[in-house]
């Protein structure tokens, strides 16, 4: 049952640009398409963001790499989640890019004060997401598949794999059980670039978005604590039915289960 976000849960979102502004699927390990939107998606979202956008053209021309698709898709999921009630601006955007071979680097992470890039890395996904190409997704525990969507970062901690950063999804059916599959940002050894060029692909996870060690406490010291991290993949039902790509999203339902807004605004 989808609920609407409470209000002081988007108030966690930490103030910065104020006036700057799934089920499991599934396809064969093979290259995404050239457009890695779909037309009818693609057009759907070119009527609901204003041309020009200000924050999309700045980010673009910082991160050139990254799908100015996919980046538009983020800045809408953005955009829309500062319209919930209460909500004010995240320090940083975070945008995955899981149509990429993990051999690339697909993770990147915007501050939204000045629209500078402060990292562009290597992440990889869940071991039953595919081999080097990610092609399956899912919201259920224990099936190893990392989830598409977007994500508040919350509080960092130490646990079996270091420190970590935990990851509320804010889309119900696509990634709002991330909290309790434990899907968090952590380093890992397998994160390894120069090994995934002799075997093929990264390592893989459990499905969770695990960076290089040697980044990692910088980079969730960089995203907690109410930041936006936007994991996309052209899945079209996630296109069509998402909240935060609605072109009225001001009533966006957004998950909101689990440990309380309270607490994670402490956090």
């Amino acid at each position: 049952m989808r609920r609407l976000l409470p209000t002081c849960l988007f108030a966690a979102l930490l103030p910065a640009m104020a006036t700057s502004a799934a089920p499991a699927t599934s396809a064969p390990d093979a290259p995404p398409a050239a457009n890695p939107v779909p037309p009818h998606a693609a057009a759907r979202l070119a009527k609901a963001v204003p041309a020009p956008d200000p924050l999309l053209e700045r980010l673009a021309r910082n991160a050139p790499a990254l799908d100015r698709d996919v980046l538009r898709i983020a800045t809408r999921a953005l955009g829309c989640a500062m319209r919930q009630p209460g909500a004010t601006a995240p320090r940083t955007l975070g945008v995955i890019d899981y149509s990429l071979p993990s051999t690339q680097r697909r993770l990147w992470v915007f501050d939204l004060r000045d629209g500078a890039l402060l990292f562009e890395e290597w992440v990889a996904h869940g071991r039953n997401t595919g081999e080097n190409l990610a092609t399956r997704f899912s919201n259920v525990e224990g099936s190893f598949q990392s989830s598409i969507g977007a994500f508040l970062t919350e509080e960092s901690y130490v646990g079996r794999n270091g420190y970590s950063l935990r990851l509320r999804g804010l889309e119900p059916g696509f990634n709002d059980l991330a909290r309790e599959r434990a899907i968090v940002v952590h380093g890992a050894p397998y994160v390894n670039p120069q090994a995934a060029a002799g075997q093929g692909r990264l390592g893989r996870s459990l499905g969770c978005p695990a960076v290089r060690p040697a980044i990692a406490r910088e980079l969730i010291d960089t995203i907690r604590g109410g930041s936006l991290l936007v994991a996309y993949y052209p899945d079209p039902e996630w296109l069509r039915t998402s909240e935060l790509l609605l072109e009225d999203c001001a009533g966006a339902r957004l998950a909101s289960h689990g440990a309380t807004a309270d607490a994670v605004a402490a956090h």
